[in-house]
């Protein structure tokens, strides 16, 4: 099974990424699309910049590409997506989506105009289950933006370990948020896993204030660490 996977460089697109490696599937390529603009209800924004440093630590080709203007998300996709299976005949496309029903029928709407197949492995998994598996899995990863009332910027830039990961559980049911972030309440990097061949060291980095509950992590400086 030859596929792509759509890759914004957090945890849930990582993870299936993850999936489709571990369950023996070609994947030809990561895409990653950055918007031209500061919100997206389709794309990834936060620290998108670093997916081809991820994606070399990963080893595994990408496509990058910038400047899709808001609103055009979908053409951009379908574009994109019809190169692939014209050119590199793949055969579907990995998705990281947990609950997002607007992005999942839309990726799905696009591949079936295009014979492709869709494979979300993270789809109405539980989240309280699956933030700390990933913990398990090795997956280390930080929050690189926060928009939800109750969950602290001390977590911004830092490893998240179990004992964090159990804490934003709770948090969660005390403020009512999404324990895993699909509504947008705070956005992921993953800066290694056992399958990543490099290790990503984020050696400078600043966290800037946007309204009463939103913070963000503008990161300055990284390398690649051979592991």
């Amino acid at each position: 099974m030859r596929v792509v996977a759509l890759f914004s460089g957090g945890k849930d697109s990582t993870f299936a990424l993850h999936w489709a490696l571990t369950v023996g599937m070609d994947v030809v390529s990561l895409i990653t699309f950055k918007v031209s603009s500061s919100d997206s209800l389709l794309f990834h924004i936060p620290c998108i910049d670093l997916a081809p440093l991820q994606a070399k630590a990963i080893g595994i080709p990408i496509t990058y590409v910038p400047n899709v203007p808001q609103g055009e998300e979908a053409k951009y996709m379908k574009k994109y997506l019809r190169y692939f299976k014209e050119k590199m005949n793949i055969d579907g496309v990995v998705l990281g989506v947990l609950l997002s029903d607007y992005q999942r029928l839309l990726v799905n709407e696009i591949c079936d105009e295009l014979g492709l197949k869709v494979f979300s492995p993270l789809w109405r998994k539980a989240q309280d289950e699956y933030l700390l598996e990933l913990i398990d899995l090795g997956f280390k990863f930080i929050i690189t933006s926060i928009s939800v009332m109750g969950l602290s910027p001390k977590f911004i830039g830092r490893v998240l370990s179990r004992e964090d990961v159990l804490r934003i559980l709770e948090l969660a049911k005390k403020y009512g948020f999404n324990p895993a972030f699909e509504g947008g309440e705070a956005e992921t990097l993953v800066i290694d896993t056992p399958f990543f061949k490099y290790a990503i060291d984020i050696l400078d980095f600043e966290i800037v204030r946007r309204g009463l509950y939103s913070w963000d992590m503008i990161i300055k400086k990284v390398k690649l660490r051979k592991k």
